[in-house]
């Protein structure tokens, strides 16, 4: 029989400190050509609603799958999440389906975990005061995520609505015990930040590049696709700009893309993947002043090792059950 981890299941199972571990062990593996996926494919299914698919395998001879995946910006006004759908995993000896894993809560748990990975190795290590542009589901995911890797002393938070983002600092800050601040706009939320993550639902830019301090790392979350873009062509040009997949940030990244249209950058522009700086095959951050930028776009090894994990019990994400 086929198992059902469900929504509850993965917030239980699947600890920030654990999937961290495991998602910079398989962007390691997907950097070094140790894993199989294609691209993804995304539907448009009308404004602010998506339909996507992303395959791949964990290693050629290793646990493989798929995610299906819709996501519907209006449900967070409905108190539901954005993201919905299923991981079904595939056993590798037999080629047997196994297990269907909630891809909603899986998504928003690994998300954060990769940015995590990514400032733990780009972010300077002194670094102490964190923004967030967002008050939804990935911003307090990535608080989450993002203390687990920085002695995080304080939070800025920016949203359209300023009473939302007003609960959301006063419910991060009793579940965090770290004192979170709700901003008048997303140029005063990074005035003073050393760390800045972007997960917001924004078609057009809401972070200039002028506004952004020497030093500060940048995680750029929010579009997942080509269209929607979080930054200006300005902090993408100024930006030491590391990719999760690079394929994937020529064919899908937005802001990078919008930039190369503009004859502001070229294909070189992406240094590196976070696989290869986490290998020591690629320098990361270079300098104290350096303005590092890591475009998540999400990517499906990071969804099989988690569900593996779920799946299999192991905390490598690879071991059969």
């Amino acid at each position: 029989m086929i198992r059902l981890i469900d929504r509850d299941e993965v917030a239980r199972g699947l600890g920030y400190e654990t999937c961290i571990r495991l998602v910079r062990r398989a962007m390691i593996a997907f950097s070094k050509g140790e894993t199989l996926q294609l691209l993804r494919s995304i539907i448009p299914l009308g404004e602010g609603r998506l339909f996507g698919t992303m395959p791949g395998a964990l290693a050629p001879d290793g646990p493989f799958g798929a995610k299906l995946i819709s996501v519907y910006q209006e449900n967070f006004a409905k108190g539901l999440q954005s993201h919905q759908g299923l991981i079904v995993l595939f056993e590798p000896e037999s080629g047997e389906p196994v297990c269907a894993v909630h891809a909603g809560e899986v998504t928003a748990i690994r998300t954060a975990a990769a940015s995590a990975v990514a400032t733990d190795a780009l972010a300077r290590t002194d670094a102490r005061r964190l923004a967030i542009l967002g008050y939804g589901e990935q911003a307090a995911t990535h608080a989450r995520a993002l203390v687990e890797v920085r002695d995080i002393e304080s939070v800025v938070v920016w949203g359209r609505s300023r009473e939302r983002a007003v609960t959301f600092c006063e419910r991060m800050t009793l579940e965090l015990d770290v004192p979170f601040s709700a901003a008048r706009d997303a140029r005063a939320a990074v005035a003073e930040a050393d760390i800045v993550c972007t997960v917001t639902a924004a078609s057009e830019p809401i972070l200039a590049g002028a506004w952004v301090r020497p030093g500060t790392h940048l995680n750029v979350v929010g579009s997942s696709y080509a269209g929607p873009r979080e930054v200006d062509d300005d902090l993408v040009v100024r930006a030491r700009f590391i990719a999760d997949s690079r394929e994937s940030v020529l064919r899908q990244g937005a802001e990078f893309l919008h930039a190369k249209a503009a004859g502001l950058i070229g294909d070189e522009h992406v240094v590196a993947e976070i696989g290869q700086v986490l290998a020591g095959d690629v320098e990361g951050r270079r300098s104290r002043d350096e303005i590092t930028l890591y475009k998540s776009l999400g990517h499906i090894v990071q969804d099989l090792v988690s569900a593996w994990a779920l799946y299999s019990g192991s905390d490598d994400g690879v071991a059969r059950p």
